[in-house]
């Protein structure tokens, strides 16, 4: 692929340059004629809003580009599995926040959870980077188990006002690679 990504042992999150959100926002098959992937009906329940935003960012400030969206992708098979990303870059205490969806057919496959620790490692090999966070639906789900096994531990539970109750989740820098 000719887009910068975060390789994992069977994926590449590659990054939401302008033209790659470009082709999101043109449809499915644009998409799939840019990264040269299968791009499977339904591989994103948030939809069009998302993109627009993070491509909205991407216009503000191309160089923060890494802290918005990626879009997974299997590679040997080459095909779209869902998307990924960060909300934005790190705030001011040095703390970003991921978020991940699994197209169906690619779930229970261990893939969100790789994609996780992908993006995780990435955020942590930025030395302002002191703690990545998610949030989940404030229940025992599929998200939780992910984040688990992630290393992240659950910290609180919030009030949002689209989501309702949600549980936030950390992980710290590791001590190994503190400055």
């Amino acid at each position: 692929m000719q887009f910068p990504s975060i390789e994992t042992p069977r994926l590449s999150l590659v990054l939401g340059t302008e033209p790659v959100l470009e082709a999101v926002l043109r449809g499915d098959r644009s998409l799939g004629k840019l990264l040269g992937v299968e791009v499977p009906f339904g591989w994103t329940e948030f939809g069009d809003p998302i993109f627009r935003f993070s491509l909205d960012m991407v216009r503000e400030n191309a160089l923060e580009a890494l802290w918005w969206t990626y879009l997974p992708v299997l590679r040997e098979e080459k095909v779209l599995i869902g998307s990924c990303g960060y909300k934005g870059p790190p705030d001011k205490e040095g703390v970003v926040e991921i978020g991940y969806e699994i197209a169906k057919p690619f779930r229970l496959q261990g893939l969100a959870t790789e994609l996780a620790m992908g993006l995780i490692h990435k955020a942590f090999s930025y030395p302002q980077v002191t703690a990545v966070k998610a949030h989940t639906l404030a229940e025992i789900n599929a998200s939780g188990s992910v984040l688990k096994k992630c290393g992240m531990e659950k910290v609180a539970e919030l009030f949002d006002p689209e989501d309702g109750d949600i549980w936030q989740w950390v992980l710290n820098r590791p001590a190994a690679m503190k400055s």
